[in-house]
């Protein structure tokens, strides 16, 4: 065999060695902080469904008053979600994320003094300020990075952080309502606000000297691994219609029916994300810190199923029944909890965590908002299928 024919063996073996070596390289860089960053951002969201497990009867706040200030976070990230990725895309991704980690935390601990109904709407409304922004910005920042045949299963396992910090923050938060209450004059639920802020602050300081805003001015890859990444984002948004203004977005139906997908799916998944300790403190577990023991479970299957649903995703290359059958079998799930529950004894998350609210306060009885979590995820998943295979399996 000649030397040339040698070199055309080999050559395709050597390049995919060498680009599985650079992803491989990229993914141990970034990935694991995006997740720990995205934990702590979901973990500050979301912990007011434990602390409400106390400041209701100590500040005398309606399961209405909770369920509007729950919600109106999204008001406010939904209005600034746009003008803040615009600003991450000009100002650079090490920048923006970094303010954006250190003010949301710095407002989620702020919710320690709340006293009033409209100090409560106020601070959730400018959390959502806050964090507007993160995770269409680390979405973006992935496509820096990766073409979309690798993407799938990178963007499951930044996601996984939504049931990982369930799963960290459920008995955590737990043992702070049970273990801190009191403590120099201070409420579990207020030391719960002040401990889980922490985190946020601490990575967005480190966020300005850890993340990069580009491939190019990166020092931890050579030039050849810069080149491998640069080729493989061209060739993969080459031909692809340019949806980076805003007006393509507003005229683009395939846009509108997404964002309603989303909506029901998004929704569905903060009835849970606020409810769930409230649920299952109704069927007489009584103790906070079991309380956040059994919420971790649901989250374990959760993080489990999604890297795996993505990896198979991304091997097939097909999205829609791969997103449909887990939605269909979250909400068939969640029908049939309902008889086991009673016999034991973002505009959608607003849309949501509001009507749940006051359901409770209508019915006094979680179970609506268990049907209300199903029916949403019957829609999108329908809606999922209206969408044309060829768009989305890539």
């Amino acid at each position: 065999m000649t030397q040339q024919a040698t070199d055309a063996t080999f050559a395709p073996t050597g390049l995919a060695h060498a680009e599985e070596r650079t992803y491989a390289k990229v993914t141990a860089r970034i990935v694991p902080f995006l997740f720990i960053c995205y934990l702590a951002a979901y973990l500050d969201r979301v912990n007011v469904g434990f602390a409400k497990l106390q400041m209701l009867n100590e500040l005398k706040f309606s399961e209405t008053i909770y369920g509007l200030g729950a919600g109106i976070f999204f008001l406010g990230y939904v209005l600034f979600e746009v003008p803040s990725n615009i600003v991450l895309h000009k100002v650079g991704a090490r920048l923006w994320i970094a303010r954006i980690m250190i003010t949301w935390g710095l407002i989620s601990g702020a919710m320690a003094f709340v006293s009033t109904p409209t100090m409560f709407y106020i601070l959730r409304f400018l959390l959502g300020v806050a964090e507007a922004g993160f995770i269409p910005g680390i979405l973006l920042y992935l496509t820096y990075w990766y073409p979309a045949d690798r993407r799938g299963r990178i963007t499951a396992i930044f996601l996984a952080a939504i049931p990982m910090s369930s799963i960290i923050g459920g008995p955590l938060s737990g043992w702070i309502l049970s273990a801190l209450s009191g403590a120099h004059g201070l409420s579990g639920w207020q030391w719960l606000f002040i401990v889980e802020t922490v985190p946020s602050v601490l990575l967005g300081i480190i966020t300005l000297f850890y993340l990069d805003d580009r491939v190019a001015s990166v020092k931890w890859l050579n030039d050849e691994e810069k080149k491998i990444i640069a080729a493989n984002v061209a060739k993969d948004t080459q031909g692809k219609e340019d949806a980076s203004h805003l007006a393509y977005a507003f005229k683009s139906g395939r846009v509108w029916l997404l964002s309603l997908i989303y909506f029901c799916i998004a929704s569905g998944i903060y009835i849970i994300s606020f409810w769930l300790p409230s649920i299952i403190k109704q069927t007489g577990v009584l103790d906070p810190l079991y309380i956040g023991l059994l919420t971790a479970v649901p989250y374990i299957a959760a993080m489990i199923a999604m890297v795996l649903v993505n990896n198979n995703a991304d091997r097939m290359r097909e999205r829609r029944w791969h997103t449909t059958i887990p939605t269909l079998l979250a909400a068939a799930a969640a029908a049939a909890g309902i008889a086991l529950i009673n016999s034991i004894g973002n505009i959608g998350g607003f849309t949501s965590t509001f009507l749940v609210g006051w359901m409770t306060d209508l019915t006094h009885s979680t179970s609506a908002s268990l049907y209300l979590f199903a029916a949403l995820l019957v829609i999108a998943s329908g809606l999922l299928l209206t969408l044309p295979a060829r768009l989305i399996n890539k």
